[in-house]
Order: C-alpha cells, then sequence, then structure tokens
C-alpha cells in the first residue's frame, strides 16, 4: 500500500495490498479516493456506536467491501446490471481469484450489493453496514458525528476528493445512458439520469398497463 497512508488505520494484509492495486488500476482516481475514504469513515462510525474492528467485526472484509462498493463504475465492471450488482459480481470474481473463502465473499457481495439501500444496508452484520455508513458519510456528513480535530486534513491530505460527487454522478449517468437497463424508472441510478434528461417518470398505471400486462386496470375503479 503506498506509504502515503501510513498514518491511516488501514489493514495491512497481503489481500488489502492487492486489492488497493487492483481497485487503483481499473477505477478513475476520484472514484478510488472516494472508495478509501468510506472505509476510514464508516470504521470511524462504528467506533462511535462501540463497535472495535477485529473483535466486533472482520476489519479486513469491511476494507475489501468500501474498496471494491463502486467497482462496477469502472469499465471492467461495467455489465448489463445496475452499478452496484456489477460491482458486488466483479468483487466476488477478484476474491476468489485470491484464494478467499465463499463464506467471506458472500459478506463482501452483500456488502457492495446494497450499499445503495440504507435501510436494509444497516439492519446487517457491520462489515455491510459500515459500508453504506462510510461511503454515504464521504458524500455528506451526517452532522451528528463530529470527527477528531485535524483528521479531516489528513484523510483529504492523502486521498484528495477530486470532486468526488461530481466525477460519481458524471460515470453513474454516463453508463446508464449508454446502457438504459442499468437505470430503471425508480432507482437512484434512473433518478440520476432522469434529471440529465429532464424525461418524466412514467406514472404506476403506465407501467403496469403497458404491453404485455395483465389488465388490472380494465374497468377497475379508483379507491382513491
Amino acid at each position: 500500500m503506498d506509504n502515503t497512508y501510513d498514518d491511516l488505520p488501514f489493514p495491512r494484509t497481503d489481500l488489502a495490498f492487492k486489492a488497493v492495486r487492483y481497485v487503483k488500476g481499473i477505477e478513475d482516481p476520484a472514484i478510488f479516493n472516494h472508495s478509501m475514504r468510506s472505509y476510514l469513515y464508516g470504521r470511524f462510525l462504528g467506533e462511535q456506536q462501540g463497535l472495535q474492528p477485529d473483535r466486533d467485526y472482520d476489519d479486513e472484509l469491511l476494507f475489501l467491501g468500501c474498496l471494491l462498493h463502486d467497482s462496477g463504475l469502472s469499465a471492467e465492471g461495467n455489465g448489463d446490471q445496475g452499478f452496484d450488482i456489477d460491482g458486488a459480481d466483479l468483487a466476488a470474481r477478484f476474491l476468489t481469484d485470491q484464494g478467499l473463502s465463499p463464506e467471506k465473499i458472500d459478506v463482501v457481495w452483500d456488502a457492495v450489493a446494497l450499499h445503495l439501500h440504507y435501510e436494509i444496508a444497516t439492519r446487517k452484520r457491520p462489515e455491510i453496514a459500515l459500508v453504506t455508513v462510510g461511503a454515504g458519510y464521504d458524500l455528506g456528513p451526517d452532522g451528528t458525528h463530529a470527527l477528531p480535530d485535524g483528521y479531516v486534513d489528513r484523510v483529504h491530505a492523502a486521498l484528495p476528493r477530486l470532486h468526488g460527487a461530481a466525477v460519481l454522478y458524471d460515470v453513474i449517468v454516463g453508463q446508464a445512458l449508454d446502457k438504459p437497463s442499468k437505470a430503471p424508472p425508480f432507482s437512484m441510478p434512473g433518478e440520476l439520469v432522469r434529471q440529465r434528461t429532464k424525461e418524466a417518470w412514467p406514472t404506476w398505471e403506465q407501467l403496469m398497463t403497458q404491453p404485455p400486462s395483465w389488465n388490472d386496470y380494465d374497468g377497475y375503479q379508483s379507491r382513491t
């Protein structure tokens, strides 16, 4: 791992080093830095809940989940599914190649696949919940958890923001404009595409009555 990060509490396992090299090689630098910061904030917010790494959760798995959570936004991870699922599948392939056990791979897969679903992810084990919490905090601090004095400066000195939120928006929308199936109506990527294109969402009735359909609206009188 780059010695730029020496004063930050990243895991120093062989797998962590390999994962950093891999993800750094496939992701936009702004997204890579976001993923690394997500771990630092997820770990810190876990400590605020009394969760200690390698006592209450597997610290390496949390790191892998954070590092790989946006890997679906890379050219290598860009498949035909939502970027969260594409990223989870890419993470599983990479970790399988590294010889990680299927049980641990399942944890990372869930952490990546669920990171857009806060209400679900935060009910899961810490290795999953803290990926979502850390990634969200990096994009917008919640205002209720104050970081130690100087901590943000240290993190941003080692991992500059590089317009992270703006880059994420452009990559998500760019993928979805190229492959509309990646941004179905009412999903987060779909909403970002709607904002970019100004297109109107179809109504529920329009979605349910487009052919082929079961004709549930034929002769129906609304109850509301």
